[in-house]
């Protein structure tokens, strides 16, 4: 299945998302109407709501209320951006200026609290509590995750494991929910609710790695902001935490300097992806990137097959090959 056919699936679905974004966004505050739909008008791939709208449809539920929770995962996911670009000072979003190189700090984390109350409403509207406390729950990890992330800013002693732990927590834990919530609007036992959400929480590890990955393969003009960013901020990601481990001395320093001077006045953007090719270690990143990939798969064999099953089954792949 293209990934055009697996968009084509939720196609109508994703509009009534975007629908639901726009009303939201509307305000009779001027800011938050113009910010609003600023962050909508963004060009996300909207992967979020279409994995929850998918993961309903395979267990037998198309109805409205998977459209406006669609809605809520992806505010959420966009209150965790414009945050996120305020933490680190990022003046570039998706080709164009960040909310907070537009707006300012102090405008943007109230706009990225607005967003998250916003989502918190809409949830709170359906009155299901065991998806709200879902919710709750991967808010509170991704949040986590961050302050974990920014204790580590700047430091060399992150370990793999301990990235991969960040990783869980920003990124595929809100994966996870997405597709656990479809299970649970399709009325699927809980083993099938256990089989999902291990789904979404596998392929948001493996799009994070493949992530952290771009960031050394891809170019500007298709990350939508630099490249190498990840380590001008002070953030070792895989690819370079193994050369920190297992590199020769005077390449490990090469890294500490880039980290220690917070940007590559000494040492150049392409000493650095040299040393990402000598040691082969996108390579590695995407092997493992390529097992969740597999481990998300095995999740999806005790579903009957069906289109959304099919359309499922595709997307670790994607994943794997995406902006390569």
């Amino acid at each position: 299945m293209t990934p055009q056919e697996i968009f084509k699936l939720v196609e109508a679905g994703l509009a009534q998302v975007e629908r639901e974004l726009a009303r939201q966004a509307d305000s009779n505050v001027e800011l938050i109407d113009k910010i609003g739909h600023y962050v909508q008008d963004s060009g996300g791939k909207r992967i979020r709501p279409a994995l929850l709208l998918l993961s309903s449809q395979m267990c037998g539920y198309d109805g409205p209320v998977c459209h406006r929770l669609g809605a809520v995962v992806e505010l959420i996911h966009a209150a965790t951006l414009v945050h996120d670009d305020i933490i680190d000072d990022a003046k570039v979003r998706r080709g164009r200026p960040s909310v907070n190189a537009r707006w300012g700090n102090e405008i943007t984390v109230l706009m990225g609290d607005w967003l998250y109350m916003t989502s918190f409403t809409m949830a709170l509207s359906e009155r299901h509590f065991r998806i709200l406390d879902i919710l709750t729950e991967v808010t509170r990890k991704m949040v986590e995750g961050e302050l974990i992330q920014l204790s580590f800013n700047g430091s060399l002693d992150i370990t793999e494991e301990r990235h991969l732990e960040i990783s869980m927590r920003k990124t595929a834990f809100l994966f996870s929910a997405c597709s656990r919530i479809g299970a649970i609007l399709g009325s699927a036992s809980d083993a099938r609710q256990e089989d999902l959400g291990r789904y979404g929480m596998n392929i948001g590890m493996a799009f994070q790695l493949v992530d952290d990955v771009l960031d050394f393969t891809s170019t500007e003009s298709t990350l939508g902001k630099p490249v190498v960013s990840d380590l001008k901020d002070g953030r070792l990601t895989l690819p370079l935490i193994y050369i920190i481990r297992e590199g020769e001395p005077e390449h490990r320093e090469l890294v500490k300097t880039v980290v220690r001077e917070n940007g590559f006045s000494t040492v150049g953007k392409d000493v650095i992806l040299d040393l990402v090719r000598r040691y082969r270690t996108v390579e590695r990143v995407m092997e493992k990137a390529q097992q969740y990939a597999s481990c998300a798969l095995a999740c999806l064999a005790g579903f009957p097959e069906c289109p959304a099953k099919e359309a499922l089954s595709a997307i670790p792949g994607y994943i794997i090959e995406r902006d390569r």
